[in-house]
């Protein structure tokens, strides 16, 4: 764990989810941001080339059985393209990411790869599911920078009841894999799961904190209307603020997203979390015919415009709160651990 990082017991984390000290927390959590990253808020391009899924989670628009959706799947010079405007527009890293979709092929992953870093000098972050170590090792050696896998929670019992058929241990086995093979390695919550409780939120936080990762992703639960979860009750914007204003105090140096989740529930709840410990945000760059249709939750991907009306907006709304958007790579920087009350 980082220099100057915070631990809290259990029972810390438990009032402090409940709304115990806000303002003492957002306060803090936007003192260590700014400590961290200056006013500097990095935009990751992610181009979303694919929604088919091969699963069948509970709570995700593009699950396996959702028959509704109108699938599609980008070439690879329909990925470049995306990356060279990504890359045109000065952005430093590239975000690829789709569902669990294994049409393609391993080697077509690394090719994309080798292509993206002889035309640009950028980080690239995958996020592509649970693949085999051997893919991941393959995606590493051809020049892939990080890899996001979320797990949505680390409670077993509420991990089977969200994400049927899939491995728990495999799963966490895959994100100790992806640390060996030297990414900077991501993971992350969904805050209000159904089922989830302040007590399976904060053994969560401590288990994301203990595997000192370099990302650390949180957005609420946006309940879909084409899967099992839908007629649950959408989460809390307050509770997902507190947990990655808890996430940046618990680890002061990690990249934390301000998802686009939160907009999907209250619009300008995102630009809100970049004030109380995010530094992270990832505007889309999938082709707008198909922009809508990457709809893992209602509300993802709903921003009316094209890249540069939608760019120039955020922009605006960043310096409106202080904030400056950064084209940096903005590459992890773990420091080594020592412990503050």
């Amino acid at each position: 764990m980082p220099i100057g990082a915070y631990v809290f017991t259990h029972e810390q984390l438990l009032e402090l989810l409940a709304g115990s000290d806000d303002d003492w927390l957002f306060t803090e959590a936007a003192n260590i941001a700014t400590g961290q990253f200056s006013s500097e808020v990095y935009l990751r391009g992610i181009v979303e080339f694919s929604n088919y899924c091969r699963n069948n989670c509970h709570y995700c628009g593009l699950r396996a059985a959702n028959r509704q959706v109108e699938r599609y799947r980008l070439t690879p010079e329909q990925i470049l393209k995306a990356v060279d405007l990504i890359a045109a527009m000065g952005m430093g890293t590239v975000v690829l990411q789709s569902g669990d979709d294994f049409t393609y092929r391993a080697d077509t992953i690394a090719a994309i790869i080798r292509e993206i870093k002889s035309r640009h000098d950028m980080a690239i972050t995958l996020s592509l599911g649970d693949r085999q170590l051997d893919e991941l090792t393959l995606w590493r050696e051809a020049g892939a920078d990080r890899y996001l896998l979320k797990m949505e929670t680390f409670d077993r019992t509420l991990f089977a009841a969200c994400r049927p058929d899939a491995d728990f241990d495999e799963r966490m086995a895959r994100l100790k894999h992806l640390q060996q093979l030297g990414y900077q390695t991501g993971s992350g919550v969904i805050t209000d799961l159904p089922g989830m409780t302040d007590d399976i939120l904060a053994r969560d936080l401590l288990t994301l904190t203990s595997m000192e990762l370099d990302m650390l992703a949180c957005g609420p639960f946006v309940a879909h209307a084409q899967t099992p979860f839908a007629d649950r009750p959408n989460g809390d914007v307050q509770r997902s603020h507190r947990v990655s204003a808890l996430l940046r105090l618990m680890n002061p140096d990690a990249n934390i997203p301000a998802t686009s989740s939160l907009d999907a529930l209250r619009p300008g709840a995102r630009i809100e979390a970049l004030g109380r410990g995010c530094n992270v945000v990832m505007p889309s760059f999938t082709p707008q015919e198909v922009y809508a249709s990457y709809n893992i939750y209602p509300g993802k991907n709903a921003a009316a415009g094209g890249i540069q009306d939608r760019l120039a907006t955020l922009s605006q709304q960043l310096f409106h709160q202080g904030l400056v958007p950064s084209q940096a790579r903005g590459d992890a920087r773990r420091n080594p651990y020592v412990s503050r009350n």
